[in-house]
């Protein structure tokens, strides 16, 4: 293995100056995708995984080789879905346009779709991708509190664009933060006693406003991902993000919540805000939304949009364009209908369940911990530091075992398991076993 410092700067990352041997079939595709491709793109895994096709919680390699997709929360309803592929030809052969003609489907999705949020947050604006969103968050924020500073967390992840890479720390050490940005440490709930992570966050906070109050930029809003998934997906005790929205009111900020890691049902609930139970000023919708058709979008109060709705002329040529609107209707049309929350709810306690008894038999497992179908299993060596080697064999291990999974945290020591939301008993048995499998390597 080469001692040379990487270059990937991605947890689970394929570096391409390790000594891997890859078969003939992916060691071209990597070659060619090499020559036409920007030098930023990355691949996952020590040995990259060159995909074919997809079906359900399945996808199959080039090779012929099937691999259990744990980890994917875009084909939230599955891979290539019947009912998604339906809709989008059906619409793509009918009319694809914008915004600014009026056309009943995007009217009709919009109050679908707000329907499964609080009463308070009643207008929504599209856009095409979560970052674009974030985004346009950002910006509504800022218009509607003549403030420019914003608070995240100190390993989040919001997006790619100017804005929503300079409020993403995880993007590593050379992607710069934005100006007027403050962060508050990593909410850590396998260390921290429970009783005590709300206290330590609202200080944290209470001490991000001060920072930014006496710069002069003051508190526009604060932005976190409702699971805090990038900092290794924190969920218990439900409820600790909640006295966050006064704290930053009362500093004359929003709170936003980012759910496109969360959000359509992967938590049990639709929203991943509701397990804390409180109702943000804003909320990013995206990945998930079209189940791979580009759709996202910003959910929020009238109070909050209506300064920047007044001031700015917002357009996105493909924001809310029909054939993506009738990818999303779809996409809540097989949520409903297979009663995914409810089998993201009791999969998700099956595995977490799985995943806490393997762990209590292992030393190297500091903790567990999830919420549905959004999991996380912590590693930690001989001297209580973060394991990121042992979590880093553990997600190859698996993936040689054909089964896709990741890893998340400020040290990539956990395991992420995040996979569609058809998952299954079977699926689920099928991932502790090979996990029991992998784990003593």
């Amino acid at each position: 293995m080469s001692t040379k410092p990487s270059r990937v700067h991605m947890a689970m990352g394929f570096d391409p100056d390790d000594d891997v041997t890859l078969n003939p079939e992916t060691a071209s595709l990597l070659e060619r995708r090499d020559r036409v491709l920007g030098p930023s793109y990355r691949l996952f895994y020590r040995e990259p995984v060159a995909i074919e096709s997809g079906k359900g919680v399945w996808l199959k390699g080039v090779d012929g080789r099937d691999y259990l997709d744990a980890y994917n929360n875009v084909p939230v309803v599955g891979h290539s879905h019947p009912a998604i592929t339906e809709a989008v030809t059906k619409q793509l052969s009918t009319l694809n346009t914008h915004t600014r003609y009026l056309t009943e489907p995007v009217i009709a999705y919009s109050e679908r779709l707000l329907a499964t949020f609080p009463e308070e947050l009643n207008r929504v604006t599209y856009t095409c991708t979560g970052s674009e969103a974030i985004d346009l968050a950002i910006r509504t924020a800022r218009h509607a509190t003549g403030n420019r500073g914003l608070i995240i967390s100190e390993h989040a992840y919001h997006g790619t664009t100017v804005a929503a890479s300079g409020i993403s720390p995880s993007l590593g050490p050379n992607n710069p933060l934005g100006e007027d940005v403050v962060t508050i440490p990593s909410i850590d709930t396998a260390r921290i006693p429970a009783d005590q992570i709300a206290t330590k966050l609202a200080a944290d906070v209470r001490e991000a406003i001060a920072r930014l109050q006496k710069s002069g930029a003051g508190v526009a809003a604060i932005i976190l991902d409702s699971i805090l998934s990038s900092d290794g997906v924190q969920v218990e005790p439900a409820g600790f993000l909640a006295p966050l929205v006064d704290i930053v009111h009362e500093a004359g900020g929003l709170y936003i919540a980012d759910e496109v890691q969360p959000g359509f049902g992967r938590t049990g609930n639709w929203w991943g805000f509701e397990r804390h139970g409180f109702v943000p000023d804003l909320a990013v919708l995206g990945k998930p939304m079209g189940n791979g058709i580009p759709i996202a979008a910003l959910v929020g109060t009238t109070e909050a949009q209506e300064q920047f709705g007044d001031a700015v002329r917002y357009f996105n040529t493909f924001g809310g364009n029909p054939v993506s609107i009738a990818a999303a209707n779809a996409v809540l049309d097989v949520i409903e209908g297979e009663e995914l929350r409810q089998n993201a709810a009791r999969v998700g306690a099956m595995l977490l369940e799985g995943l806490e008894r393997i762990g209590a038999a292992d030393d190297r497992v500091l903790h567990v911990r999830g919420a549905g179908l959004f999991l996380a299993m912590e590693f930690v060596d001989a001297q209580g530091d973060p394991d990121a080697a042992l979590a880093a064999r553990v997600v190859n291990g698996m993936r040689e075992e054909g089964i896709l999974i990741s890893a998340s945290g400020p040290a990539a020591a956990a395991l992420k398991i995040r996979p569609p939301l058809p998952f299954s008993e079977q699926n689920a048995e099928q991932l502790l076993e090979t996990l029991e499998r992998v784990l003593p390597r």
